[in-house]
């Protein structure tokens, strides 16, 4: 599913027209991101939990040239899915 087929699902659901879901969809995609990006946590109850985790900086390996490379630390975001999520999987 991507992001027009799931916006033409809420809007039959919700009984919405696609314009106002795309602006739904948008709201939440950007209230999560911000939050991300102040180090919180977004739990929502049955579906699950977004939060940021740093990846330590590294050694890898340029598998062309088999070249030793130093991978910088980062954050990264995470998504843990919630028990009912889960069982319904």
């Amino acid at each position: 599913m991507n992001k027009a087929e799931l916006i033409a699902k809420v809007a039959d659901d919700a009984g919405i027209t696609k314009t106002q879901a795309n602006a739904a969809l948008d709201s939440f995609v950007e209230a999560v991101t911000k939050a991300l990006k102040k180090g919180d946590k977004v739990t929502l109850v049955g579906f699950g939990t977004f939060s940021v985790s740093k990846r330590a900086a590294r050694n890898g390996r340029n598998p062309q040239t088999g070249e030793v490379i130093k991978i910088k630390a980062k954050k990264v975001a995470r998504f843990k899915p919630g028990k009912e999520l889960s069982e319904k999987i």
